[in-house]
């Protein structure tokens, strides 16, 4: 008897912010949820499986577009209001006619993206992006919202989080069964390098913190710090932080830097320094890490990840502790020791091709 055709899986993401990074001539804000799911969705494109749509926001495409093996579908304009927003995004969704719709980010999407599964039984699957996602801090904030957010995710058929704290989290807060995933990147090989600078890379987001990057670079003037940081969504400090960047004489201040050039940047780096307070899981770790670059973060350490791995350094939050982590590393070149574990810790935690597999096995068994 003959083996039955493997039906084809059809996968549909809702991030509206994604389409700069099909499109290199667009220019806006993008962040590592965005990079997340761009390379997940573009690597589940390449099994002929799997069908691959993203719903994203109007960027003045047209209202498809086919790249990369995916399907855009253009839906809601940032310029106009929440109600015409959230229904472009369900009429995106239902030309998408998917199977299985994941969306990532705590937002009043959430609930959308549930609402629409529910009423049309499609599988509902939502990944967490930050650790105010699962804590209730994004509850708390937004206290109407944030109970439609929860009863999402008490119903989905999967929730995802990007570390075991999260995952621990989330099951206190809402008693939810999440999934833990790390995120998946392309690994380049090994290839000889140059460093020289001391690096960070991010969003102005207030969580992240960009001016104790400047103040570690005043604390070492003979060192060469690089900052790449784009304009955060409705920062209004944006051009203090370009001021003050501007008078450190040791800093090259970058206002943005498109996706697809970021990695010259890390290969150039001998330690990239987070100085957020809270994360999910920064995509700038993996990036790192792909290129053998040590971290130096402030605060951030998911699932001790950092001290595990021996990868590098995590400074609780003191920021004299991270002037001496940035000093020890560089004293006899221990930055290369540490980095090449930071690029074992990436190979084994974080290939694309393995992380998608684990995602086509749960989509396959929804389907």
């Amino acid at each position: 008897m003959a083996d039955c055709p493997q039906k084809t899986v059809r996968v549909c993401f809702v991030c509206p912010k994604v389409y700069p990074l099909f499109d290199r001539a667009c220019t806006e804000v993008i962040g590592g949820a965005e990079v997340d799911l761009y390379n997940l969705g573009t690597e589940l494109a390449n099994d002929a499986s799997f069908t691959v749509s993203f719903v994203t926001a109007d960027y003045r495409q047209p209202p498809e577009v086919v790249t990369h093996g995916v399907r855009l579908i253009r839906s809601l304009d940032f310029q106009k209001g929440q109600i015409p927003g959230a229904l472009a995004i369900w009429r995106a969704m239902k030309k998408a006619d998917a199977d299985i719709y994941l969306t990532k980010t705590a937002s009043p999407g959430v609930p959308l993206v549930e609402a629409f599964c529910r009423f049309h039984k499609k599988a509902f699957v939502f990944r967490t992006a930050h650790q105010d996602d699962c804590d209730g801090t994004y509850i708390k904030r937004h206290p109407v919202v944030g109970r439609a957010y929860a009863r999402a995710l008490r119903r989905a058929r999967l929730v995802l989080t990007q570390n075991q704290v999260d995952r621990e989290n989330l099951k206190k807060l809402l008693n939810v069964d999440a999934v833990v995933i790390p995120n998946g990147h392309r690994l380049p090989a090994q290839a000889k390098r140059s460093p020289g600078s001391i690096l960070w890379v991010g969003r102005s987001a207030g969580f992240k913190h960009p001016q104790k990057f400047l103040h570690l670079a005043r604390r070492m003037p003979a060192e060469r710090f690089v900052m790449i940081c784009q304009r955060a969504t409705g920062d209004c400090s944006y051009d203090k932080l370009l001021a003050d960047a501007e008078a450190v004489a040791n800093l090259t201040f970058i206002e943005r830097v498109p996706f697809h050039e970021i990695d010259n940047y890390f290969q150039a780096a001998r330690v990239l320094v987070n100085t957020s307070d809270s994360e999910g899981f920064s995509n700038t770790f993996i990036q790192a890490g792909r290129w053998s670059v040590p971290i130096l973060s402030l605060s951030v350490n998911p699932d001790d990840f950092l001290n595990r791995w021996s990868c590098g350094l995590c400074c609780s939050g003191d920021e004299n502790r991270l002037l001496e982590g940035l000093r020890f590393l560089l004293a006899g070149d221990k930055y290369m020791e540490i980095g090449q574990n930071a690029r074992k810790y990436v190979e084994a935690n974080h290939d694309i091709t393995r992380i998608a597999d684990i995602y086509k096995d749960l989509f396959r068994k929804m389907v």
